[in-house]
């Protein structure tokens, strides 16, 4: 499950992820919101738990400014507001139906990945490449979306649900 934000400036995020992330032209910019696992599970069922999950989630702003990185080597570009909203996203969808999917080894950090590296000097390099990356991205999120991800790494969406103001 993700956010896909259709910022009105996209094209500075594509930029730097044509640079440093073998997923551009694959997928396009996202937050993750639910990570990719494998599971013979029915659309339908998925879908019914996404929407009965979001059921009283309504839009909200998201800010994004700065870009980082962490210490298994990827390039995040970060939330530096609506981070609690996608927390509770987050946190809503791995209930039930998928709480046997999260990976409790990794705390939630909201971000939008730009960069990923097999080594770490490749990393410092595209740090130093982005050091004066000052840009800022905000949109309003209403929407979550399922993909499948192909063999070949390119997605597709499943279905989407829409955030509904209350």
């Amino acid at each position: 499950m993700h956010i896909f934000p259709e910022f009105e400036n996209k094209h500075l995020i594509e930029e730097v992820r044509k640079k440093f992330d073998p997923l551009y032209g694959l997928v396009p910019p996202h937050i993750t919101l639910v990570f990719p696992f494998e599971s013979q599970m029915p659309t339908s069922r998925l879908e019914k738990h996404v929407r009965d999950t979001l059921v009283g989630v309504c839009p909200f702003p998201i800010h994004l400014k700065g870009i980082t990185a962490t210490l298994d080597n990827h390039l995040f570009l970060n939330v530096k507001k609506g981070n609690d909203n996608i927390i509770e996203l987050h946190d809503r969808l791995y209930s039930g139906l998928l709480r046997g999917f999260l990976n409790r080894r990794h705390t939630y950090t909201p971000h939008l990945t730009v960069g990923r590296f097999n080594a770490e000097t490749e990393l410092q390099t595209a740090l130093d490449n982005t050091e004066s990356f000052e840009a800022c991205f905000d949109i309003v999120v209403t929407k979550v979306a399922s993909e499948i991800i192909h063999s070949n790494g390119e997605s597709t969406i499943e279905f989407i649900v829409s955030l509904v103001n209350s």
